[in-house]
């Protein structure tokens, strides 16, 4: 209910300029459980002058609420007691359905004050952060900072909602370029949309502009993720080990260290480095997810499945939950006799199926963990059909390297209890040449295998094949004859449907676009590859999701930004191309 407020007393805890401010006319809604602080900060609002206050103890309350009418303020507590989801989510998901609008200010309160725990929330754009106890001049100091930036960077936001991104990231570029207020938060934003747009030596320059003006954490780590998604990840650790030398808190630093030395194929580095992740964020499903994952394809599959066990526990109904890990678990189960647990594996993706009925994937993870059960009843016909079902998509465009990981998975226990699938040996060969695009993934696919020696020396000789095309096609290249090059790796890549040679061949095309007569129609054939396979999608990492609108380091776009496509799930669009 709101609250008519009489002309605001003075109060000495108050900044001159809230207590002549704008906020008469406001409109604000205060969520909290707990009655007592969701009272001091109403008095605190009512002391500022704001002119209507709404207040609800839930967050599904504060949604309906948020559906139904609009509010200048939003000042929400981040944990909530026996509700499922936080402050935080609410905000998400108000910013994926497009409900908040640009003036709307979102402030965050919680009691937690250690930086570890919140420097995600407060790296991801929020209008602000404040850590309990707070004074009623640095809550309206906090909304009045909030609304002032909003105003200066109001353009900027516009053109985000008219989905021109280029030109809000170049509006961006010149607000930083000429100082204007808020220059540091405009850098930020266009950086984020360079380098979501492809744009990774523009982004890269700016963060690194942004360094030189004034050394930030989210900056430099701008600058290594620049220097990863551009494919030089040694480049990147160098960056990334200067800022944990410097914020050795600083978790999303973390995230992206263990990217990079995933894709140089350092697994037991990037181990110890979600290790650290976990360690300064025990409660993050995301982290967990990743850090199990790769523990359970780096061979430590105790750790792995504990820890996928409590990411399953504490944030199966999470967004930031990927149900790849319900496989996982899934094949863990099996190879340890456990038939509850299995079963437990495949309620519990019909439920995340059930959530989401028009989406393919959870179908599809569902369809392996049923072949997974098949094979532990010994039900050996159903297990053939569904394995040969799942295997006949392997040159689909949709099939990805998770559906070849788990098929990889379903034919080694096959193999293991001696169950014949005639046609095995084909299908790993084909499941090498198209997704060895680098050595790091082919050892992942190869950890899928373990157990049988000569699946993994074929997935290893399908890397090699790649090389051996590739140098092949290059050497021609370098003898002056770029068009027989393109031509070679078109038909290799129309024949292996890997990534790497496609892209290869669009590579030599751009480098040597005057030296190749038949430039136009060769690039409409390569195009028309890489957009059928998808080869220049931005890959997501172990246990990382596209739909959260935040990448590790990045920035919550607002309303109706939409990131580039990505698959989801393990490593799902690993088409971009390796080292």
């Amino acid at each position: 209910m709101g609250h008519a407020v009489p002309e605001p007393v003075p109060s000495p805890d108050l900044p001159m300029s809230a207590e002549k401010s704008d906020l008469q006319d406001a409109r604000a809604l205060v969520i909290d459980g707990n009655p007592q602080s969701r009272s001091i900060i109403v008095n605190q609002l009512r002391e500022a002058g704001v002119g209507t206050i709404v207040q609800c103890a839930r967050l599904v309350d504060a949604r309906s609420k948020l559906e139904m009418s609009s509010y200048d303020v939003v000042i929400s507590e981040q944990y909530f007691e026996r509700e499922e989801i936080t402050g935080q989510d609410l905000l998400d998901d108000l910013r994926r359905h497009q409900l908040l609008p640009f003036y709307t200010v979102f402030v965050m309160v919680t009691a937690e004050s250690s930086y570890s725990k919140v420097a995600e929330a407060a790296e991801s754009a929020l209008d602000a952060y404040l850590i309990k106890p707070h004074t009623a001049a640095g809550l309206i100091e906090r909304i009045r900072q909030a609304r002032e930036r909003k105003g200066a960077l109001k353009e900027i936001f516009a053109a985000i909602d008219h989905e021109d991104f280029d030109g809000a990231a170049q509006m961006c570029k010149a607000h930083f370029d000429e100082r204007r207020p808020y220059w540091l938060y405009a850098a930020r934003i266009g950086a984020e949309l360079m380098l979501r747009g492809g744009l990774l030596s523009e982004a890269e320059k700016l963060y690194e502009a942004v360094v030189e003006a004034k050394t930030l954490p989210w900056a430099k780590l701008g600058v290594a993720r620049a220097q990863l998604e551009a494919g030089y990840p040694q480049r990147a650790t160098t960056t990334l080990e200067s800022l944990i030398e410097t914020e050795p808190g600083y978790s999303d630093a973390y995230d992206v260290m263990g990217r990079a030395q995933f894709e140089l194929g350092n697994f037991q580095n990037a181990l110890a480095t979600f290790r650290m992740a976990t360690r300064l964020t025990p409660s993050s499903v995301n982290r967990l997810l990743k850090h199990g994952m790769l523990a359970y394809y780096a061979g430590e599959r105790t750790e792995g499945v504990e820890l996928l066990d409590r990411a399953t526990r504490v944030g199966l109904d999470s967004k930031l939950y990927d149900p790849q890990a319900l496989v996982l678990l899934a094949f863990a189960r099996l190879d340890a006799n456990d038939h509850r647990g299995l079963m437990r594996c495949a309620d519990q993706l019909m439920h995340l199926r059930s959530r989401h009925p028009d989406r393919p994937r959870p179908q599809r993870l569902l369809d392996v963990v049923h072949a997974l059960i098949y094979i532990h009843e010994l039900q050996h016909a159903r297990a053939l059909e569904e394995v040969r079902r799942l295997a006949k998509d392997v040159l689909e465009p949709a099939f990805d390297f998770e559906s070849a990981s788990n098929l990889l998975g379903l034919m080694t226990r096959l193999a293991l209890r001696s169950i014949q699938l005639y046609e095995v040996d084909a299908t790993v060969d084909l499941l090498g040449l198209r997704f060895c695009t680098s050595r790091a993934l082919t050892e992942l696919l190869a950890c899928a295998a373990v157990g049988r020696n000569d699946f993994i020396n074929r997935i290893r000789a399908g890397h090699g094949e790649i090389l051996r095309l590739t140098e092949q096609a290059m050497s021609l290249s370098l003898k002056g004859d770029p068009q027989g090059a393109v031509i070679k790796l078109l038909e290799d890549g129309q024949r292996t449907l890997n990534a790497k040679v496609i892209e290869s061949a669009h590579l030599v095309l751009h480098r040597y676009q005057q030296r190749i007569p038949d430039h136009t129609a060769l690039l409409e054939q390569a195009q028309a590859l890489r957009v059928r396979y998808r080869t220049t999608d931005v890959h997501a990492g172990l246990g990382e999701q596209s739909h959260t609108g935040r990448a590790a380091g990045g920035i919550s776009l607002p309303t109706a930004y939409r990131p580039p496509a990505r698959n989801e799930g393990l490593l799902a669009s690993v088409n971009a191309v390796g080292a």
